[in-house]
């Protein structure tokens, strides 16, 4: 059997095996085969649906998992609407995609009343964001229940903008997730926007009255001619320039080539700690190469499977806004 055929192998079983996440439930994958066999196709479609009409909504399904996961999780606590919620925190103010949850919840309801849970919606729908951007498919483990609390106060627990990579390591270690781990979840900024407002001041007075000095000097001019200075902070900007709408490993070369736009992701390079793994991931000579879309889907498994609920603490919401 030839190595490479051995190792997708190995990869696609890894994928397939029941998961356990930092928390207290187990997942599987097929877990609705029985009880709604066509979850899954109708998540699916329903994504496919508003794509359509509004690609935006890809990384923003993407983004919303990660911040449902890292607060509590990934027990759509981030779905919940209404005062003081995660939904509410400013950290989740710019989350998009919303509708589409509800869309699709709202089929479920019909074709399955009261079985599949919003938290697995969530995990299916940014999978399917990714395969509707070029980008790796891989089966999801299932069987997560909504959480019952949604405290608007926890998504300060949620990685910042202008993390040092030690910090960010340190917030993904509590959820069993490594620094390779980091950096491939980190790469998934290869499709979406940013708003002025969480990188315009890196533009001018970062030091010394200039700009961030990890900013490449030709990529300056094009982020100052979008977000000018008391301009509109909310101006979407791309964060993986000239393949804002592909899943592909260019946003690793931007980030090589100083046109990272978060102070955090332009910090994967330069820290040499996390350097190296995006050296392997665009392949580069005198690293060990790793495929950027298998090791994404095997973190995005292992991050899915962060705080799974089970029990009086959990429920299956027949509306993913509202708590029963």
């Amino acid at each position: 059997m030839e190595p490479s055929y051995i190792f997708l192998t190995m990869a696609v079983t890894l994928l397939s095996m029941p998961a356990t996440g930092f928390g207290q439930g187990t997942t599987r994958v097929g877990f609705y085969s029985k009880t709604c066999p066509r979850a899954e196709s109708i998540v699916k479609s329903t994504v496919e649906s508003h794509f359509r009409s509004n690609p935006a909504i890809a990384p923003g399904l993407l983004r919303m998992h990660f911040h449902d996961c890292f607060v509590n999780g990934c027990d759509g606590s981030v779905l919940i609407d209404g005062p003081n919620t995660e939904r509410k925190a400013v950290q989740n103010s710019l989350l998009r995609g919303f509708e589409v949850i509800d869309d699709a919840k709202a089929k479920l309801e019909a074709a399955c009343p009261g079985v599949v849970s919003c938290a697995d919606i969530l995990a299916l729908a940014a999978r399917d964001s990714v395969v509707l951007t070029k980008g790796i498919n891989w089966k999801v483990p299932t069987g997560r229940r909504d959480g019952r609390v949604s405290l608007q106060s926890d998504a300060a627990k949620l990685p910042g903008f202008t993390d040092s990579i030690e910090s960010q390591k340190q917030q993904f270690a509590r959820f069993g997730l490594n620094t390779q781990d980091l950096v491939a979840l980190v790469g998934g900024h290869t499709i979406g926007t940013a708003a002025c407002l969480v990188f315009n001041y890196r533009l001018n007075n970062f030091t010394n009255g200039g700009p961030d000095p990890t900013i490449n000097p030709s990529f300056l001019p094009q982020l100052r001619s979008f977000c000018p200075q008391n301009g509109n902070n909310f101006r979407r900007v791309d964060l993986d320039t000239g393949s804002a709408n592909k899943f592909d490993t260019s946003f690793f070369t931007n980030l090589k080539n100083g046109r990272g736009v978060l102070e955090s992701d332009q910090k994967l390079w330069t820290d040499a700690s996390t350097r190296t793994f995006v050296q392997q991931f665009l392949g580069e000579k005198g690293v060990r190469k790793l495929n950027f879309g298998k090791e994404f889907a095997k973190s995005m498994v292992k991050m899915s499977n962060i705080g799974v609920k089970t029990g009086s603490n959990s429920e299956i919401r027949r509306v993913c806004s509202a708590i029963n």
